[in-house]
């Protein structure tokens, strides 16, 4: 894991280095190890690296011939491509993965990106050719945003790095702004920075020097063309060795490795498969609240580290820990985040960060093989229109009122979602449908003042949504809600996957997010995938035997779930209260009072309003209020003396 910044003139002015040298100055929890810079003409790069691979001989920029790259993650098939390269004649004076991919360029042009596996964003200068090419991995797993105007490109890991160049302006995009509210991320490639974009996942930005001109082209995305001819044994049999071996190349590392453990189907079976591969003892990593059993899943994860003989740490995040580090992590995180997970990931990360320099986790597995309850709920819907009209808007029944039934108690914990899906709009449409699902704007709009209720047009987001949901190759319901959350969802939940881990430096791997196990999994007939309505069916089929079956057959699906409502009536209240009834935030004119201050006592367990609320406040604090660029955060209230405690706990520890 690396941070990288860049400046690229586009009126072929020489690149200034003191701009470039604050730009990566951001970013040095990314990189602590060691760092470099190329200032060549119109083009500046910086890189500041942690050494995971290579490490004597791995440095960056790393140049050969005409070409330089600045490179941040990991190419988890390397050494296979290397082999290959060096049938074709070429010589390596490294054993990096960053050498292999300037030789695969070199050799392959810009195709080579399609033969990567692994997790990248990376800028490559091509001297020569008077191009820079920006590129991003699969799925996102690694950042990389960008600005731009008349004059030049700037690139880095993280949104702060580029704030602190004197062009860029920390300005809030009101359209991504009603996506958060609606979603609790932004679709497509905006950010809530106006002028602020992502390179998208699976695409690279080709840039020209000589006219200043970009164009971006795609070249992976999930596709739902469907494989009718093979078995089911057929693919229980591929995914297994496909998903023994993601975690077998994702396991190659110069420095000590673990892996998370949640006790959720995902990450134990990743923590199992590395144990497997491991030399020794293998640390995994558990985080839990005390607050409640409805809170603690250690005991699960405490069953399958027994299993296969981990040497395991549980970690217990505290409110007062919450109080003291929300504003470090929103400065790290750039933008509001999608969910509470948040703090206890960051926890748990920080705690592995002591132990190990690189760590294994099951994130994405929910998207990839269908567990999110809302699924179910989607389908115990069209299973009850299909009954009643006697029609089902898919080629055939997926999923059946008679095979659903089994299924149903996992939903149990979900009833207040059954309640507010069924409030309005039954047996419409599937993209209307959806939507509603993953609407969290009805009860947070109270929240904010009348003035921004006026400005949120909800079909103005629901015809942003449509555009990705109704993909042309996903022709059932299943498939176009998996491929929604895999393109729009998961890259918010890696967003924090990468923050947690870079502001702990510590690597995230995430093994089951290897593009060969989705595109298997993708060519599936959905009616296999999501059989009888059972969530993951296929997964729990390949693995079966290998987790413990109490894991396995787990009905109380958690998703590292925080005490938050009651931590808001107890010692955190004055947090939540400096921070959303302050008059800064009251008079930034989007809030509401007393919805406010009634939410604080009423929010619902497991509710996300709260948390989106001082997500946002401290962002805009943080970001558009102050000195966005800051290298530690913002003063956050001078008016209690309580937050100034905090502030003081995070700036000094």
């Amino acid at each position: 894991m690396c941070g990288i910044a860049a400046i690229i003139n586009r009126n072929r002015v020489p690149a200034e280095f003191p701009p470039l040298a604050d730009m990566a100055s951001a970013l040095s929890h990314r990189g602590p190890d060691d760092e470099g810079y190329v200032v060549d003409g119109p083009v500046g790069l910086y890189h500041k690296r942690l050494s995971i691979i290579d490490l004597a001989t791995g440095r960056q920029p790393m140049t050969f011939g005409g070409l330089t790259i600045v490179f941040n993650g990991e190419i988890y098939n390397y050494v296979e491509l290397r082999d290959d390269l060096k049938r074709r004649g070429h010589t390596f004076r490294t054993t990096s993965d960053t050498e292999v991919i300037l030789k695969m360029y070199a050799e392959h042009g810009l195709d080579f990106v399609r033969m990567l596996n692994g997790m990248f964003a990376f800028l490559i200068y091509d001297r020569d050719r008077r191009q820079l090419i920006a590129a991003r991995d699969h799925f996102g797993v690694k950042p990389l945003y960008y600005w731009a105007d008349a004059e030049r490109f700037l690139f880095a890991s993280e949104i702060k790095a580029i704030l602190r160049h004197p062009a860029a302006r920390a300005e809030a995009d009101l359209d991504a702004l009603r996506d958060y509210v609606t979603f609790q991320f932004v679709l497509g490639d905006r950010t809530l920075f106006s002028n602020v974009r992502k390179v998208l996942p699976g695409h690279y930005h080709v840039i020209d020097l000589s006219s200043g001109a970009s164009h971006a082209v795609k070249f992976w995305e999930p596709r739902f063309t469907i494989d009718p001819f093979h078995t089911e044994e057929y693919f229980v049999v591929e995914l297994r060795r496909l998903l023994n071996d993601a975690v077998r190349i994702q396991m190659r590392s110069d420095v000590p490795v673990g892996a998370y453990l949640s006790g959720g189907t995902d990450s134990s079976l990743v923590a199992t498969l590395a144990a497997g591969e491991f030399r020794g003892r293998l640390k995994t990593f558990t985080g839990s609240f005390r607050e409640g059993a409805a809170f603690d899943e250690s005991a699960y994860a405490r069953e399958v580290a027994t299993a296969c003989e981990a040497e395991s740490f549980e970690i217990v995040p505290t409110e007062q820990e919450f109080i003291d580090l929300m504003p470090r992590l929103i400065y790290h995180m750039d933008e509001p985040t999608a969910g509470p997970g948040l703090f206890p990931q960051y926890m748990v990360a920080r705690t592995a960060s002591q132990h190990v320099k690189v760590c294994l986790g099951g994130q994405g597995g929910d998207e990839i093989f269908g567990g999110y309850a809302r699924y179910m709920v989607a389908y115990l819907e069209q299973a009850l229109k299909g009954a009643i009209f006697e029609t089902a808007e898919e080629a055939e029944h997926l999923v059946t009122l008679k095979s659903i039934i089994p299924h149903l108690p996992s939903l149990k914990q979900y009833i207040p979602m059954l309640q507010g899906f069924w409030k309005t709009d039954a047996f419409e449409p599937m993209d209307r449908r959806y939507f509603q699902l993953i609407d969290r704007s009805g009860g947070a709009l109270g929240m904010f003042s009348e003035d921004f209720r006026a400005s949120y047009n909800r079909e103005d987001v629901f015809a942003r949504f449509q555009r990705s949901f109704n993909h042309p190759h996903t022709l059932s319901y299943y498939n176009k809600m998996t491929h929604f959350d895999l393109v729009n969802g998961l890259p918010a939940l890696l967003q924090v996957e990468d923050r947690v881990s870079m502001a702990s430096s510590l690597e995230s791997r995430v093994p089951l997010l290897d593009y060969r196990i989705c595109d298997l999994v993708a060519s599936m007939p959905p009616v296999m995938k999501f059989k009888g309505g059972e969530l993951k069916y296929i997964l729990k089929k390949a693995i079966k035997g290998l987790i413990p079956e109490s894991v396995l057959a787990r009905k109380d699906k958690m998703g590292f779930p925080v005490p938050l409502h009651l931590w808001a009536r107890g010692k955190a209240r004055g947090l939540f209260e400096d921070v959303l009834l302050s008059s800064s935030a009251l008079s930034r004119g989007i809030w509401e009072r007393k919805e406010i201050e009634s939410l604080l006592t009423n929010e619902s367990a497991f509710g996300r309003k709260l948390w989106g609320a001082i997500n946002l406040e401290l962002w805009h604090r943080q970001f558009i209020d102050g000195d966005g660029a800051a290298s530690t955060p913002s003063t956050i209230s001078a008016e209690h003396a309580v937050y100034e405690r905090a502030r003081e706990t995070v700036l000094t520890g």
